[in-house]
């Protein structure tokens, strides 16, 4: 009996011990005339900004860049989304497209190895992806 609450214990202690799993990469989404929520895009744009920011900071530049594209075709999607939030429904449209083109910077920057002019596009990315956030 007491072998085998000795034994439960290892074993949560060991399974309690492992890595977290690696970060499952964001597929593209379908150019077929799917419907996306306003919340599903937002969510998906920070995690792309997030996604880019952690592969800068180990210049991992083909990372930057995959998430700079994969963030371009979000902000692609998001004037259509579905469930706006009625604050943002007036500028969705120009918030999207300049967040589309700061994208296309940083993948320029990505594919230049230029760490200032990606620097200064995730910047801008951030303070758009930050205007993104519906009003109360």
């Amino acid at each position: 009996m007491r072998f085998a609450i000795v034994g439960s214990v290892l074993i949560l202690a060991l399974l309690g011990c492992r890595l977290p799993p690696e970060r499952e990469p964001l597929r593209p989404l379908p150019e077929d005339g799917a419907q996306f929520t306003y919340a599903e895009l937002s969510a998906r744009v920070r995690l792309q900004a997030t996604a880019a920011l952690e592969a800068f900071y180990i210049d991992s530049w083909l990372e930057v860049e995959d998430a700079a594209k994969a963030l371009e075709q979000t902000a692609r999607f998001l004037p259509k989304t579905t469930e706006q939030p009625a604050a943002l429904k007036a500028t969705l449209a120009q918030t999207g497209a300049e967040l589309g083109k700061e994208a296309q910077k940083l993948s320029a920057a990505a594919r230049a190895k230029n760490a200032s002019a990606a620097n200064e596009a995730m910047q801008q990315i951030t303070l758009l992806i930050r205007d993104l956030k519906a009003k109360e």
